[in-house]
């Protein structure tokens, strides 16, 4: 892959089409997100992204059976989730179906944690939200332990002790799954990728750019407090939204009554002012362009580069369409500018292969090292036994003490 990572995400929601008055099924809104992903890697596309919903009108419960699915369908694309629910879930559980998940998908494979906005769905799960952070913050030491270390024995507040437990199967080389935090809002989370060395991803989608700035000059200022790097070494992804048509005037034209209805944003701002104070692109593939290589000037490069396509009740023949123009005119442009300029010490987006590099690089440094410090200690060892078997300078040969 190149420098950066540019691909979709989907929120899987199943939305009525406001220019029809038709309601999709959730069987074809399954079937149609599978459409979507396997499209994505045919226009060239570098990462597919589902999130994790438990409530209606959303239907991807089950991440790992949409993207075990996806392995088995895809060759190149990397397969990843938008939000994996670190709070509600059980990390035992997040560590064997990743790692699952990597052997059957041959390592294309990352993974994205979010604590989830649904208050609801917290009891639902034996959680409370009014413990979001410190749920996310618990259970990720524990996931980050079960990838790395072979038997584990642990202890915590928010569920039962381990004792001698190892996760099965391990990671595929040895290597566990890139992980990427995302938020909107929470700058504990930037905390928290800053401290592992993980990426962070803002999601973007919501908020003035003067937001998203100041949540990642946190996290790469973090990231380099805590050693991993300079602060233009840290891994950022970001979200963003368009809907493009080869005339921004019909693109307009096509989108407003599904901005207009959309659940989240809809009956709200115009469309007019959400574009202008929000990442959402309206227009033609040249003003999507132009606006997201602007996203540049205010968090710097960056590695991973995700849009939103298949909501608000997009019938499936319209969100095709999009991903050929993002393929065919948007995509090879942004590559190719984003590459411009970039600095040399500007990390690439992490794939497994790049990871089995470093780990690699890690263990050879080690070993190096290792064997400096046995081979120092051997000569000193071997100057004090010398220094013991030598005959002692007499008093009555002077020579033998200048010696």
């Amino acid at each position: 892959m190149a420098d950066m990572q540019f691909g979709i995400f989907t929120v899987g929601d199943v939305t009525t089409d406001p220019t029809t008055g038709r309601t999709p099924s959730e069987h074809e809104r399954i079937k149609a997100t599978l459409a979507i992903a396997q499209k994505a890697e045919e226009v060239g596309l570098d990462v597919f992204a589902t999130g994790e919903h438990h409530n209606p009108p959303f239907i991807p419960s089950s991440p790992t059976t949409t993207l075990g699915y996806l392995a088995a369908k895809t060759e190149r694309i990397l397969l990843s989730t938008s939000t994996t629910l670190i709070t509600t879930n059980d990390p035992v559980k997040i560590a064997e179906d990743f790692s699952v998940l990597q052997h059957i998908a041959d390592g294309r494979v990352d993974i994205m944690l979010g604590r989830g906005n649904t208050g609801p769905v917290y009891p639902w799960f034996g959680e409370d939200i009014r413990q979001g952070i410190p749920l996310a913050i618990e259970k990720y030491a524990l996931l980050h332990r079960l990838w790395r270390e072979e038997v584990v024995d642990w202890q915590g507040q928010f569920r039962t002790p381990l004792q001698g437990f190892t996760a099965t199967p391990r990671p595929l080389d040895g290597v566990p799954p890139f992980v990427w935090h995302g938020s909107i809002r929470s700058p504990e989370i930037a905390e928290q990728a800053a401290f592992y060395g993980d990426g962070f991803f803002s999601n973007h989608i919501f908020w003035p750019a003067s937001h998203t700035a100041k949540m990642i000059a946190f996290y790469r200022q973090r990231f380099e407090h805590y050693g991993h790097g300079t602060a233009a070494q840290a891994i950022v992804g970001l979200g963003g939204q368009v809907f493009m048509r080869k005339n921004s005037q019909d693109a307009v034209r096509e989108f407003r009554p599904y901005f207009d209805n959309a659940p989240v944003y809809g009956h709200g701002p115009s469309l007019e002012e959400f574009t202008a104070e929000t990442p959402l692109t309206v227009g033609s593939p040249q003003q999507v362009i132009d606006r997201t290589l602007g996203f540049r000037d205010y968090v710097g490069d960056y590695q991973r580069q995700l849009f939103l396509m298949d909501h608000a009740g997009l019938p499936l023949k319209t969100v095709l369409e999009q991903l050929d123009l993002l393929g065919e005119e948007v995509v090879p442009v942004l590559r190719r500018e984003f590459a411009k300029n970039r600095p040399a010490e500007v990390p690439d987006a992490p794939t497994h292969a790049s990871l089995v590099a470093a780990a690699e690089r890690t263990a050879a440094s080690d070993t190096a090292a290792s064997d400096t410090a046995a081979s120092d200690t051997a000569g000193e060892r071997t100057e004090t036994a010398d220094a013991a078997d030598a005959p002692a300078a007499s008093a009555h040969n002077p020579s033998e003490v200048a010696r």
